[in-house]
């Protein structure tokens, strides 16, 4: 099992920044993709950003240019610097790891239990 533990959401004015972490543990043998989902009520929820286990990230077209995805591959941990937020920004945040706890397992998704993102304006 695998367990994230999210961190750094928070309240903010538009135009402000936020760091995002999220910090795997457990079994884990390797680490495919990790990223970041976003829901806000009566919203669908939406891909964020994403990196792979070669440094390849992808982006939501409404956080390019503003957010960055990062990754530390020592510490299984990714980071989501998120700069000039906008009121529509507002959601809870959830991270996911896809992992598996062997070389012969097939990878499982997990995810974190959210952290909440509020952007005033």
């Amino acid at each position: 099992q695998v367990q994230l533990v999210e961190s750094g959401g928070g309240l903010v004015q538009a135009g402000g920044s936020l760091r995002l972490s999220c910090a795997a543990s457990g079994i884990i043998f390797s680490i495919n993709a990790m990223g970041w989902f976003r829901q806000d009520p009566g919203k669908q929820r939406e891909v964020v950003a994403s990196v792979t286990s070669f440094g390849i990230t992808d982006y939501a077209d409404s956080v390019k240019d503003r957010f960055t995805i990062s990754r530390d591959n020592v510490k299984n941990t990714i980071y989501l610097q998120m700069n000039n937020l906008k009121p529509y920004d507002t959601a809870v945040y959830y991270c996911f790891v896809d992992s598996r706890p062997s070389y012969s397992s097939s990878f499982s998704r997990f995810w974190g239990q959210g952290t909440q993102v509020t952007v005033s304006s």
